[in-house]
């Protein structure tokens, strides 16, 4: 029997447009290649979860709208569980504004919408799926108090936590010491430690000062270098994928939501952050969110050309 995901999380409509430089207060730029796709961090990595092959099951919430009932059916074709995808009446479907500069990075504006009403008495309805889960992920475009709430209740249910703590947000003890997998990025680690993440002995720092809140595995993301892993206070780097990247959106969701799949999976936590670094290579090289994120069959097949030509040179 395949183990059970839960994702706990965000959906948004993204509206990306792509920008030379991002503007400064008061500058007017104009903008190319814009596109409305879907989004938000939850449905990300539920959609990368899914298309990694995982029995994943999403919690969130779409507004009464037209582009809600277009997102449910589009995580239906993603192999996702959506009867826990409520719609909020009288509300929009979240909203997220993206500007993507030259180099592919990004600056992200989020309206949360329907995402506000996923509260702890929202969160009660589906109490059962997650004491029944095997992990749970969740990431930070939903209220606070709803994490707090979904990670105590997995904790007594010895339901594996992995928060992805994005974006940057400082969070509390009394959800830290329930974490079992946290995996920040540089500015994500630096807001949880009050660490710059600048070189590995930076990444070691900060991974030891969660490993002090009680977390026992640390993954610190660090773009195309690959990730700081730590677990029980012993970290070292798996190097990433080299890509050419034309757009950063969504590729530290892919890394999240592939990363719990394969270790699901039963790969060893080196194979799943290789494996997750893999989808997210692949989904640099494309635009957009949730259109940029590969398929299984797509991660095996770059696996598999990555290690033939280590294997020729």
């Amino acid at each position: 029997m395949i183990k059970k995901l839960i994702v706990l999380g965000s959906i948004n409509i993204d509206h990306i447009l792509t920008v030379k430089q991002f503007p400064k207060p008061g500058e007017t730029l104009t903008g190319s290649n814009y596109q409305i796709a879907f989004g938000g961090k939850g449905a990300n990595q539920a959609v990368a979860a899914g298309r990694g092959g995982a029995n994943i099951q999403l919690i969130a919430a779409v507004g009464e709208d037209e582009g809600g009932r277009q997102i449910r059916q589009q995580l239906q074709k993603d192999q996702i569980q959506t009867a826990s995808v409520s719609t909020i009446t009288q509300e929009k479907t979240g909203i997220a504004l993206i500007f993507v500069n030259a180099q592919g990075e990004n600056e992200i504006v989020v309206y949360p919408g329907a995402n506000a009403a996923v509260t702890p008495p929202y969160l009660v309805h589906y109490a059962q799926d997650i004491a029944a889960a095997n992990a749970i992920l969740i990431q930070l475009e939903i209220p606070l108090p709803t994490i707090e709430a979904a990670v105590k209740l997995a904790k007594a249910h010895h339901t594996q936590v992995i928060v992805n703590p994005a974006p940057a947000t400082q969070l509390s003890d009394k959800i830290l010491k329930h974490i079992d997998i946290i995996t920040p990025n540089e500015t994500e680690a630096e807001s949880l430690t009050g660490i710059k993440v600048s070189n590995l002995t930076d990444a070691d720092s900060a991974a030891q000062a969660l490993h002090q809140k009680g977390i026992p595995t640390v993954i610190i993301t660090l773009g195309h270098q690959g990730a700081w892993v730590s677990v029980a206070g012993k970290g070292r780097l798996i190097a990433g994928f080299q890509v050419n990247a034309i757009d950063t959106i969504a590729a530290g969701d892919t890394f999240n939501g592939l990363l719990v799949t394969a270790l699901l999976a039963e790969k060893s936590l080196d194979e799943a952050v290789t494996y997750a670094h893999a989808g997210a290579a692949i989904a640099v090289t494309r635009s957009g969110a949730q259109p940029s994120i590969p398929w299984r069959d797509e991660i095996d097949a770059f696996l598999a050309q990555r290690q033939a030509g280590t294997q020729q040179e």
